[in-house]
């Protein structure tokens, strides 16, 4: 009897989800900030999306829960290691990356996120020959101040590195952090997050993240320098931050750093992790609402199947 005459066993199809990872902020591969991002998620639960992006270890993991759109946008989860976000600026550009080069059939230039926090258009623009997709982030809400001296420790800086000419605010378009000034001189390339000095912030004011930026950055072509740092094991620093860069274009533009309502900026992160990434941040007020919109690169890196 010969193979193809025996009955085949039925076998219970295997489902599986496309898989892709992408550089955010990314001038060249293997730069910026990495991205896992995976399709027709629908059927997964919370439980098994937590310990996917658990299994993946980037800072950010996310889920688009169907190739259909919804309500003219595509449904999206966002997790870390550590739990779900209802907004992050480089998981945002990354998905729709994916969902405009992998789910849509034709070239459009906008695309709409479903995400915890709401909608969140994307857009695409040439420059120079390269595509650079641009969130519009919700107006930023500005929150307490902290002394200087409440700050430093954390970020293994001393207090008179820090600008005393502008303010230590959270600041958020859906996601808070705390927005710390360094002195061109005060270096930020110095800054060493100290865990428990973060843990006793973090316990007293329930603020986990901190976002500092020095008008002294590596690349001439660039305006500033900013660095992240988390309380979180899994991801003490992160090397682009766009909802954090959004956040710091409506400060800058509150406090009138560059002098004007509206800005144009190239800032670098990501130098001190070997993750160079180029995040570009335009804001301005009018009629009264800071308006955000931060963009970047975004580069394919693999393809693949979740099993």
């Amino acid at each position: 009897m010969f193979l193809n005459e025996i009955d085949p066993k039925p076998v219970k199809p295997i489902t599986s989800h496309p898989m892709y990872t992408v550089d955010v902020f990314a001038e060249e591969k293997y730069t910026g900030n990495q991205l896992a991002v995976f399709r027709n998620a629908s059927d997964l639960t919370t439980e098994t999306m937590q310990r996917i992006a658990r299994e993946m270890n980037y800072s950010e993991t996310t889920f688009i829960l169907s190739d259909e759109p919804w309500n003219e946008g595509y449904d999206v989860r966002i997790f870390t290691p550590e739990g779900e976000l209802p907004f992050a600026g480089h998981p945002t550009l990354g998905t729709a990356y994916v969902i405009l080069s992998e789910i849509i059939d034709t070239p459009v230039d906008r695309v709409t996120l479903n995400l915890k926090i709401g909608r969140i258009p994307v857009s695409v623009r040439e420059e120079n020959g390269n595509r650079l997709l641009w969130m519009e982030q919700r107006p930023p809400m500005f929150g307490r101040t902290f002394e200087p001296a409440e700050v430093a420790p954390i970020i293994g800086l001393e207090p008179k590195d820090i600008d005393p000419q502008l303010p230590v605010q959270e600041v958020s378009t859906g996601l808070p952090f705390v927005i710390v000034p360094i002195r061109p001189e005060g270096g930020l390339r110095r800054a060493k997050r100290d865990p428990d000095a973060f843990e006793a912030f973090a316990k007293k004011y329930g603020k986990d993240m901190i976002y500092m930026f020095s008008a002294k950055p590596r690349d001439p072509k660039n305006h500033l320098a900013v660095r992240m740092f988390t309380r979180f094991v899994t991801m003490p620093e992160d090397p682009a931050t766009g909802s954090a860069c959004g956040c710091l274009g409506g400060y800058l533009v509150e406090h009138g750093y560059m002098g004007e309502e509206s800005i144009d900026l190239r800032v670098e992160q990501g130098y001190e992790m070997g993750r160079p990434s180029l995040l570009r941040l335009s804001s301005c007020r009018k009629s009264g609402t800071i308006r955000v919109c931060v963009g970047g690169r975004v580069i394919m890196v693999s393809r693949g199947h979740l099993l």
